[in-house]
């Protein structure tokens, strides 16, 4: 269980730094960002997140999602 919780944060911190390194890139090249799809990009990651750790929590509990 230790090991998936490691696996499951080292994918959530590769996954936001890709994210974060991708709005970097756009905004130096010149795209230009409304804040509000920034932070609508960082609520889709929110549950990105969320569902990896159901995924894999919820099976140790016993339960499934559907």
């Amino acid at each position: 269980m230790i090991e998936a919780v490691i696996y499951a944060l080292i994918v959530i911190a590769v996954v936001a730094l890709v994210i974060w390194l991708i709005i970097w890139v756009l905004q130096s090249v010149g795209v230009p960002l409304p804040p509000q799809v920034i932070k609508i990009v960082w609520v889709i990651f929110a549950l990105i997140c969320i569902l990896i750790l159901l995924r894999m929590v919820l099976p140790a509990a016993g339960l499934r999602l559907p």
